[in-house]
Parts: structure tokens; sequence; C-alpha cells
């Protein structure tokens, strides 16, 4: 008998083992050894995490696409819900482009089949359910079925910049507008609102670190001069974590994203929510950018990326967090060529003084953007810590970073322009994209 069972028990010893022994490596950072091919530069970070995106047993998770991506489809008013090819009178569309799930525009680990925005179906995919709009709409007639996502065009799931009735209301701008001005931030009056910090400034000798933290001449004058003291925020709000194991307040000498979190929420979480952060969001180490796939120095390669790597601990300096905390590590055209352009003399004139707050143009001003945001206080103007959240496709930046200050087919032009690009906008479009001219053209045939 014993003999018998022998090579099953041997089998099942083995299976189990190797289970386990895959399951271990599948989660630690030698994971990339099973990854059947590249991975995309919008997940390439979070690649060791199989189990995030895998079910063993039943392949993608589709809940795991929305656990990461529901907020933005939802903040850009998706054109294409999943709802819109679930409803049954919708089932001829089906047939041409199952949307309902994912996977069948996105899959990863095929890079020969990968086209931006990790799209893997061919570039004439719109056509299958819009072929009549080609063939039909006079504009349309002779544009190639493989055109239809050309940069001023359509996006299949963000159309908010580019819907016929917002091109229309936005026809004849100027290319420059005057006085040209983002969002004041208005973080202290949120703060005010919510009731946090406290009615007075803290001052230096009311600071409640331990003894032995106050000898530092630097930090404390660093602290004494910020917003955060200036707002009642003492040590302890940002260094007292935990309780130790009597009940009291445990002294945290480096405060991680948790303790910035409890007053900065939104910032922390659209945080977690981009490059910079996405790793934390999956409890690996943070993102250091000798990971990352766009150049970035060399003398950078080691730091990792949180709070701090850009707001200095106890100055949390903004303006520097704003330019210069991003060219210490960035070393592409693009943030290359950002001091020679007229951005960053506006912004130079901004930081000097000789044009008022926020007609400046940092880094941040066009990357992490302003955008009203509304909660349980009210509106805010709220800074956007996800640095992804207008880039792909790039014309989101239209209204959360161009508007202010450019007319739109000027915007719409230049954000075609791979080369001007490149220079940081030094220069004029070399392109010229024809969605304002078509509905110029069908609003003067209907007023004919």
């Amino acid at each position: 008998m014993w003999k018998k069972a022998w090579p099953w028990f041997v089998w099942v010893v083995l299976t189990l083992s190797m289970s386990s022994y895959f399951t271990l490596r599948m989660k630690g950072p030698d994971a990339t050894v099973f990854l059947p091919g590249a991975t995309t530069h919008g997940h390439h970070q979070i690649e060791v995490r199989c189990e995030v995106c895998h079910d063993p047993l039943n392949g993608v998770k589709e809940q795991a696409c929305y656990d990461c991506h529901a907020a933005d489809l939802k903040a850009v008013n998706d054109s294409h819900p999943k709802s819109k090819f679930t409803d049954p009178r919708n089932a001829d569309r089906v047939r041409a482009l199952d949307a309902r799930k994912c996977v069948t525009c996105h899959r990863e680990h095929v890079p020969d089949q990968t086209r931006p925005m990790g799209v893997t179906l061919p570039d004439d995919f719109c056509a299958h359910c819009h072929q009549e709009t080609l063939e039909n709409r006079e504009s349309h007639a002779g544009l190639p079925f493989d055109s239809c996502a050309t940069a001023g065009c359509h996006n299949f799931h963000d159309n908010t910049a580019l819907y016929e009735n917002f091109l229309s209301r936005h026809l004849d701008e100027p290319n420059h507008k005057e006085h040209g001005s983002v969002l004041p931030r208005g973080l202290a009056a949120y703060f005010e609102t919510a009731g946090i910090g406290a009615s007075s400034p803290v001052r230096l000798e009311e600071r409640d670190a331990p003894p032995s933290k106050r000898s530092d001449a630097a930090i404390n004058t660093e602290w004494v001069e910020t917003s955060h003291a200036g707002g009642g925020v003492n040590c302890g709000d940002c260094h007292h974590e935990t309780k130790d194991e009597r009940g009291g307040l445990e002294w945290i000498e480096k405060p991680g994203l948790a303790s910035c979190a409890r007053c900065h929420q939104s910032e922390a979480s659209t945080f977690l929510a981009g490059k910079h952060g996405m790793r934390l969001a999956q409890d690996l180490e943070p993102m250091r950018p000798d990971m990352a796939r766009l150049p970035m120095k060399h003398e950078a390669g080691h730091r990792e990326l949180n709070c701090t790597s850009c707001h200095p601990s106890h100055r949390f300096d903004t303006r520097y967090a704003a330019v210069e905390a991003c060219l210490s590590c960035h070393a592409d055209e693009h943030s290359l060529a950002y001091k020679r352009s007229s951005h960053f003399a506006l912004w130079q004139d901004e930081t000097a003084g000789r044009l008022p707050s926020g007609s400046g143009v940092s880094c941040a001003t066009c990357h992490m953007p302003r955008i009203e945001h509304k909660d349980v206080t009210g509106t805010r103007t709220l800074v956007t810590h996800n640095q992804s959240f207008n880039l792909q496709p790039n014309e989101k930046m239209i209204r959360t970073a161009c508007l202010p200050c450019h007319g739109l087919g000027y915007v719409i032009d230049a954000l075609a322009d791979v080369q001007l690009i490149k220079t940081n906008f030094r220069g004029e479009p070399s392109r010229h994209i024809e969605s304002l001219d078509w509905v110029r053209r069908r609003i003067s045939e209907k007023q004919r």
C-alpha cells in the first residue's frame, strides 16, 4: 500500500514546495524573472507585486484596475463607461468591442503591441463602432480610420477638453492672454474652515520637542519661520505618531507620509496615485529615480521619494518644491530646457515680486495642477500631487494648466508639437490641428 502511495506523496510534497517557492519569489524583488514580457511605463514600478493585478486561478483581476483608476475615470466623466456596454440595448457594440473589460484594450507584457497609454488594440479600433461618422460627417470625410486619437481630437475615456460645445466657446481666443494666472491655493483658508491648527502661532520657546532635540539652531530657525509654526503646528504634531508601552506618545525621528496625511489627506492620496508614490501605495519601498524610465540625474538615483523629498523637512518650502526639487532629479530634454523658457522667466518675475502670485509658470503649475475640490467643508483649491494626472493624454492639461494663460487653439497646436514640448515650449507651434476650424465651419453652416 505504501509503495503504491509513495509516488503520489512525493508529487504532492513537490507541488506544495514549488507552489510555496514561487509564491514567495513572486512577492519579492526577484519576481521580475517570471514576467512574460516588459511592463508598461504606467505599471513597471509595481511589477514585482504580481498579486495586485493577477489571480493565480482567474487571471487579471478587473477590480484591480478600478481600485487604482476609478477616481480618474470619474473625474474626466468617462466617455465610454462600463455601463454603456453592459446595457442590453448596446449588445451590437459589445460584439464589435467588448469594452466591459479593461483587458480588452489594455494588456500588459506585450510590448510589441503596446501603444501610448498602454493600449494594445490597433489604432483603428474606434471605427469598429463609429464608421458611420467617417462616412457621413462632412468634416471627417477622407480622414484615415486610425486618426481618431490624433492630438486635438478624441480620447476613448476623456473628451472633456474636446467636446464640440467646449471648442465652440473658445474659438477666437488670443494665443497669449493678458494677466493669466492659476487658481490661488487657499490652503490656509481651508484649514481655518476645517478647524485644523491653532488660532495663534507657536513661538520658538513654546516648541514641545524633547530637550535633546531643541539645540539645532538651523532646524529651530527653519521651523519657526514656516507656515506650520505660524498656523500653530508644534513639533509634536508631526513627530508624535504612536503611543509607547506606558500609554504616552512616542517621538518619531523621521515622520512619514502618515504624519503629513493627518492634515494633508487629499495631497497624500493624490501623491499615492501618481508615479512618485504608487510603490508606497502597494507597500513597496519608496520610488527612487534610478528606477525611472525617463532620464534622471545620476547623483539623484539613490533618493527615496516621499513628502520631504520635495518639501525639505522643517522648511517645507513650496517654491523649492515647485521647481528645484523637480530639476534635482529629472534630466530629460523637456526638464533641462525649462530654465531657458519663457515659463521660467515668468516664474522668476513672480518669485521676485514683479508679478502677482499665480502668474509664474513652475514645473508644478503644469504637472501638479490646481483644481477645485469639493469635500464636507465646501469647495477649495487642491494642488494635485499626482504628477501623472494630466499627462496621458496630454490634452488633459488644456483645462487644468494651459487655458488660464493661452487660447485653446494655440494650446492644442502646442501640445501636438513633439519638438516644441522637448524645448519646453520655447517658440511657436509648427503644427496646426483643425478641430476648431471644423467647429467654426459647422457654426457658419448652421447660420446660413
